[in-house]
């Protein structure tokens, strides 16, 4: 007898999930993080001192909110991105950083930076009812009405794309709380460490001066 699956994340989903190529490769998974397991990870989300990426390294992490990353940085999710992309990720290094917070002014459309692969975005909040802080699949750079989909950042929601020169994405203003996990297979380590010494730079000024919570 198969023994059942205790973890976080719907693989079947994953994997009956078609692969979009309009404008660029993506493709969205609602309700990723599995429904019987998604308050217990809201509710172990780390405190974050105010808005921006924050590295893992950088918070507090622990119970179920850590077993979910933990399972995110694991082979079966990597072959099923794999397997989506078509592309091979053996031996290239993982990024997470984790949000808590947005500003009106985030959300500019932007492609990511040339040394990321594949981008991972996984939205942690239980409900979402407002226009703002749904991220937008774009057609081009400056155009943020001209989208193909618009993803809600709630419910467990996974949304992935392959990085390249055209993935435009952006979305419109939003202030106050949105938790999102992001995940990106990079490069080499190199990017890792450059990136992870930026964004533990920006914490630590951030914890000296508390952010405003809104929301």
């Amino acid at each position: 007898m198969s023994q059942p699956d205790d973890g976080y994340l719907d693989y079947a989903a994953l994997a009956a999930t078609p692969l979009a190529r309009d404008p660029y490769d993506h493709f969205v998974v609602p309700g990723f993080v599995r429904p019987d397991r998604l308050a217990g990870v809201i509710d172990d989300y780390p405190e974050v001192p105010g808005p921006g990426s924050h590295p893992p390294s950088e918070l507090t992490i622990a119970g179920r909110f850590a077993a979910l990353l933990a399972e995110m940085d694991g082979p079966r999710f990597r072959a099923g991105i794999e397997e989506k992309f078509g592309i091979d990720l053996t031996g290239r290094p993982t990024m997470f950083t984790v949000r808590g917070y947005c500003r009106a002014t985030d959300g500019k459309i932007h492609t990511d930076s040339k040394t990321k692969i594949v981008t991972v975005l996984l939205y942690l909040n239980q409900a979402w009812d407002v226009d703002g802080g749904r991220l937008r699949i774009l057609r081009s750079g400056d155009d943020l009405g001209d989208y193909v989909a618009e993803v809600p950042p709630h419910g467990g929601t996974l949304l992935a794309f392959l990085r390249s020169d055209t993935s435009w994405h952006g979305h419109e203003p939003f202030e106050g709380r949105r938790r999102a996990i992001q995940m990106n297979w990079v490069t080499d380590a190199d990017v890792v460490a450059y990136e992870q010494r930026r964004h533990r730079i920006s914490t630590a000024v951030k914890k000296l001066n508390p952010f405003r919570k809104a929301g």
